[in-house]
């Protein structure tokens, strides 16, 4: 796990929590449709802090510019949820698309907050993701994400 950026723990579960948390439309039997359903599994997931089902969401090829894999992703989760008693999310997707049948994007801008027990046992951040999926074997998988706080570079 790479340690050169201010605490990517928070920002990159809450990211892909957001995912899921944005699962919401019509009826359609397409990828965008199946899409949405991966969203809404993630969601009842990330809701049970049930890690070992989000790493399983994850490409197994996961790579992101920071240099993690799909285990160092699976290791920010288990600290996360070890660490975070609770969180609270809101979101705004920018963007959804879906290329072809097997393809997706999702760019989404996430406010934080969370308890835990630390000083005031509180924190809240605001963070900006980019997101790629792949769908594999009729599953959609996290194949890459880029991550930063509002205002700053993606990475």
């Amino acid at each position: 796990m790479t340690t050169d950026t201010l605490n990517p723990v928070p920002s990159l579960v809450a990211g892909i929590t957001c995912l899921w948390l944005a699962a919401c439309g019509g009826p359609d039997d397409g990828p965008e449709a199946a899409l949405r359903a991966w969203v809404a599994q993630g969601q009842e997931l990330a809701e049970d802090k049930d890690r070992r089902g989000l790493v399983d969401m994850i490409s197994p090829a996961y790579t992101d510019g920071r240099g993690n894999s799909r285990d160092d992703i699976g290791d920010m989760f288990r600290f996360y949820f070890l660490r975070t008693n609770s969180v609270a999310l809101i979101t705004n997707i920018e963007e959804l698309n879906v290329f072809g049948d097997d393809a997706g994007e999702v760019v989404l801008t996430v406010g934080m907050a969370g308890t835990h027990d630390g000083t005031f046992g509180f924190s809240a951040d605001a963070y900006r993701f980019e997101m790629e999926l792949e769908r594999q074997a009729g599953d959609w998988l996290l194949m890459s994400a880029r991550w930063g706080e509002l205002g700053d570079e993606l990475r």
